[in-house]
């Protein structure tokens, strides 16, 4: 009955004063500003390349998963002057790559340069904790890839999951993610290019 009475005076306090939701930094508040921010939702490319490619391009992780698929096949050709050390592949499409893949170009550079595939979005899990000081927080939470074609169930594993920790400011409207670097926190997007697997 009291903690009622008190929850009702806290809000009926805080009407009066002309709170928003966004006043008070909580987990749904912090789960709901990262899943819009523009840092966290554009989809992953992959860049795809064909032509000559290096030997370390052709044996890359991603390129060997292509290959297993059976999406792109090399020939072994002699390398031209700015590419070292031998050998190299000419990359090609297979016809089941081209099937599988086509449809799915959504940017391709010119002089036969990389294609981008959206291949991976971000997910976010949890947040899992946030510790604040005044009008400053640091939140961490917990984000998957989740593929959005072939391509991608083939290159991310949904199961791998990453923790990241992101810098929150209150302003006079609300709290906001850090979109810049601040002495206390870091922006959302060098927190997820630096985002560690979370331990299962």
């Amino acid at each position: 009955m009291r903690i009622a009475k008190t929850s009702l005076l806290a809000a009926i306090f805080c009407l009066s004063l002309g709170c928003s939701p966004r006043d008070f930094l909580t987990r749904r508040l912090a789960a709901d500003l990262i899943s819009a921010s523009g840092a966290f939702k554009p989809p992953q490319l992959f860049w795809l390349r064909t032509g000559i490619v290096s030997n370390k391009d052709f044996s890359s992780p991603d390129s060997m998963v292509l290959q297993r698929r059976g999406w792109i096949i090399g020939t072994e050709q002699k390398c031209p002057a700015e590419v070292d050390p031998p050998p190299c592949w000419d990359v090609l499409l297979t016809p089941l790559g081209v099937d599988t893949i086509r449809p799915l170009i959504s940017t391709a550079l010119p002089d036969n340069g990389p294609i981008g595939i959206q291949v991976a979005r971000r997910e976010l899990l949890s947040v899992d904790g946030i510790s604040k000081a005044g009008n400053f927080a640091d939140v961490e939470f917990t984000w998957r890839w989740v593929s959005i074609n072939q391509v991608g169930a083939a290159l991310y594993d949904s199961g791998v999951r990453y923790r990241s920790t992101v810098g929150f400011r209150g302003y006079d409207d609300g709290w906001r993610v850090v979109d810049q670097a601040l002495p206390t926190s870091q922006p959302l997007d060098e927190a997820l290019r630096n985002a560690q697997p979370a331990a299962p």
